[in-house]
């Protein structure tokens, strides 16, 4: 896509380790979309840099890491809610964000950081999951250990994650059980990647003691699996996945299904899982449909921002004349649904943004009128606080039995 005044496509303008060759041009692109556009905000509004500097609001975007999925999503993002001064309006063929918004989306490490960075307040928006971004709301779950992110509020689910399970084309690896006694790399210990792959190991009756977990990101978890040092990784992100893609280009791999019982009571369970597929040809002309759990992608706020920026970036996020964007910014923009935006995922809409979806009549106006409690936080000092991260998951999946 090209980068203009009227659509800058802001991208990640610090921390770009380059981790897979064909991401060059696309960083290279995003970095100077993303100068190109600040740069903008000197250029017009007609009143020189103070001016200009009035008038123009810059927001960050916390898109993930470089070859995840959710990393060109951040730049979409940006584009689409982003409108600098001087720019045509909407209806006259120029940029349909909010005005005088410029918003730059930026590489981070995963999605369960992205929320702790957006409570902090060291981004305004993030991309995450919404499993975890649910448990960090509550301080349950992978957040067990950590004071609820209570600020935490939904901007909108925007497309179905797909769970991967990797394995080597020739592994004896066949479905989630088989994991017993293997070695498996799930992400960053703190990721929202290992939070959703341990919550489908025991799901699946897997002891995560019988289990060698690697806590390693997909980079290294992908050399690993060259090497032969783990026998499956666990990627969750939409699919195709580039740094996946990348990986099957050097490597003969085979997703393994999560399916059955199971993964039935997971999505029965949890608002937030869905059954789903990872598309055929998604990974090699040879790869086959599979089967899978989904986990809705969210873009969250914080709950002190100015209703009115919130109300116009929804706006802009699902305005008709950015749907081709998204569509052709990537193959999972096309399961955007605006009718599953406001989708309760137990975290509540921001204020603003609940304002839209009840206008266009996709949310209870008494949902959003209702007092938002605060999520329960742990006594202190107690049993709770200091036991490991995997009890605390366990008894979400005490929910059901798994056979």
């Amino acid at each position: 896509m090209l980068c203009t005044p009227h659509r800058p496509l802001c991208g990640p303008i610090e921390g770009l380790p380059v981790l897979f060759p064909r991401l060059l041009t696309q960083l290279r692109l995003a970095t100077a979309c993303a100068a190109f556009a600040l740069s903008a905000v000197a250029l017009v509004g007609g009143g020189g840099p103070a001016a200009a500097q009035e008038s123009t609001k810059v927001i960050r975007i916390g898109a993930g890491p470089t070859g995840a999925t959710d990393f060109p999503f951040g730049g979409l993002i940006a584009n689409a809610i982003s409108n600098p001064p001087g720019s045509r309006e909407c209806d006259r063929g120029g940029s349909c964000g909010v005005p005088g918004l410029i918003a730059v989306a930026q590489t981070t490490a995963n999605a369960a950081d992205n929320l702790r960075a957006v409570a902090r307040g060291d981004l305004d928006l993030a991309l995450s999951q919404a499993d975890v971004t649910a448990w960090a709301y509550r301080g349950v779950g992978a957040f067990a250990n950590e004071p609820p992110l209570d600020n935490l509020r939904l901007i909108a689910r925007l497309y179905p994650e797909n769970v991967h399970l990797i394995v080597r084309a020739d592994s004896p690896i066949k479905g989630v059980a088989d994991l017993k006694g293997k070695r498996v790399a799930m992400g960053t210990e703190t990721s929202a990647t290992a939070a959703t792959a341990k919550l489908i190991l025991s799901a699946f009756g897997v002891k995560w003691d019988s289990v060698q977990i690697k806590y390693l990101e997909f980079a290294a978890a992908g050399d690993a699996l060259t090497r032969n040092t783990v026998d499956a990784v666990f990627l969750v992100s939409g699919a195709p996945v580039l740094a996946l893609e990348d990986l099957a280009g050097r490597l003969p791999v085979r997703l393994v299904p999560i399916a059955g019982p199971p993964a039935d009571k997971l999505v029965q369970v949890f608002p937030f899982y869905t059954h789903g597929v990872i598309p055929g040809g998604s990974y090699g002309a040879a790869q086959k449909p599979v089967e899978t759990i989904d986990v809705g992608s969210v873009l969250v706020g914080r709950s002190n921002m100015d209703p009115e920026l919130a109300y116009g970036i929804v706006r802009a996020l699902w305005h008709e004349r950015n749907a081709p964007l998204f569509k052709a910014g990537h193959p999972r923009g096309q399961f955007m649904d605006r009718n599953l935006a406001a989708q309760d995922i137990g975290v509540p809409v921001l204020k603003g943004a609940d304002r839209y979806y009840v206008q266009n009549g996709l949310m209870d106006p008494a949902a959003a009128n209702e007092p938002q409690a605060p999520a329960p936080k742990p006594p202190a000092k107690t049993e709770a606080e200091t036991r490991p991260i995997r009890h605390t998951l366990r008894e979400l999946i005490s929910l059901f039995s798994v056979s």
